[in-house]
């Protein structure tokens, strides 16, 4: 039965039992109850989300990172990263969001964007980054991945998140068991890194812009991409952020051709600065040690229905499936990647974390932004 009619006929039975007046008064109060329960399902069905629940479902994700990898536990490292990030995030087109910037204790070189404005670098990609102008095109990037819903749209269109007719039974109600699935749904996507090629080409190329804006060379994302195709040498699966070598040679012709067109200017790189802040190098991906469950915890038991449900992903373009970052042109080494990453074998994805997994409270002045944004050379 669906759940407006269960409201519906609960309340119409109630009624009967009551005084004509009191049946009659109790018409308004029905419609009411019945609106509602249909406009729950209404808001189920579509999987829209409030800004509230948009926070919410990113600080669940956020929290499944942290306690998936651990957190960095140096405040002069977080404070520079949030620095940069914030300055970043007030050109953005949400400069009003509470945006919270981490650094996750791994070895693996990664990122990761959880909606309502959590933004994860890990200790192995500031290690591979050499410069501010590199670390601000990858800051950008998962910036826009969050400005831009690019997670709830593909959540939204993947439709795999749905709901029993029994969900509004469950202890959070409809709306609470919708936020689980979601972040459930989110937190798989997140770390495997399942945006479309659309949404990436957007995330490099506003990224590049938000960059370019505050004095930055707009070329760091291409040299990261450039880094990350050297690191992944002969690999031939999908090994963390950017994985996919065609990907990879497409992305950073699109920003070579982006800076010609759109004419950014801009040539700051901060590579003095960043050695100062920076002072550790990326380990080789030969000496990253991964998690003994890999793929981040998925149990066992889920490999089976995981796998099968990539495959079928992995025809279409867009949603959450793997090869919709390469438009469906390794289709092969994708399910390899997926079979792979399932024994742990996908380094920067499986690496191991670190003990600690409490965030560093990290607050920064607008004197301090801007003193930073000076110092940009």
């Amino acid at each position: 039965m669906k759940a407006a009619a269960i409201v519906l006929a609960a309340v119409f039975v109630a009624g009967l039992a009551s005084p004509a007046r009191a049946q009659l008064g109790g018409l308004g109060k029905l419609k009411k109850l019945g609106d509602k329960a249909v406009d729950t399902k209404n808001k189920v069905d579509d999987l829209s989300f409030s800004e509230q629940e948009e926070r919410q479902l990113g600080e669940q994700v956020s929290l499944q990172l942290r306690n998936r990898f651990g957190v960095m536990q140096d405040e002069k490292v977080a404070k520079y990263v949030t620095l940069l990030g914030t300055m970043l995030a007030q050109a953005s087109a949400k400069p009003a969001l509470d945006w919270k910037f981490i650094v996750l204790d791994t070895e693996g070189v990664n990122a990761f964007a959880a909606p309502g404005g959590f933004v994860h670098v890990t200790r192995g990609l500031l290690g591979l980054v050499k410069s501010e102008a590199e670390l601000a095109g990858v800051l950008g990037h998962e910036l826009t991945h969050i400005t831009a819903k690019h997670t709830i749209r593909a959540i939204q269109k993947s439709k795999t998140v749905s709901l029993s007719a029994d969900a509004a039974g469950s202890g959070g109600g409809m709306r609470g068991e919708l936020i689980k699935r979601a972040t459930e749904a989110a937190y798989k996507s997140i770390l495997e890194g399942d945006f479309n090629r659309d949404d990436e080409r957007e995330s490099d190329e506003v990224g590049a812009k938000l960059a370019n804006s505050v004095g930055y060379a707009p070329n760091g994302i291409a040299e990261v991409l450039k880094k990350i195709q050297a690191r992944n040498g002969s690999r031939q699966d999908r090994n963390g952020m950017f994985a996919s070598h065609p990907a990879i040679k497409d992305r950073i012709a699109d920003n070579e051709k982006q800076i010609k067109s759109a004419k950014l200017t801009a040539t700051a790189t901060g590579e003095a600065r960043y050695k100062q802040n920076i002072t550790f190098d990326a380990r080789p991906i030969t000496e990253v040690a991964t998690a003994e469950e890999g793929a981040a915890g998925l149990a066992a038991g889920d490999k089976k229905k995981d796998d099968d449900k990539k495959a079928e992903e992995s025809k279409k373009k867009g949603g959450l499936g793997l090869s919709a970052i390469t438009g469906g042109k390794q289709q092969a080494s994708t399910q390899q990647a997926s079979s792979a990453g399932a024994r742990g074998g996908v380094p920067d994805r499986d690496a191991k974390g670190g003990p600690n997994k409490n965030a560093i409270n990290v607050r920064v002045t607008a004197a301090e932004i801007e003193a930073f944004k000076k110092g940009i050379a």
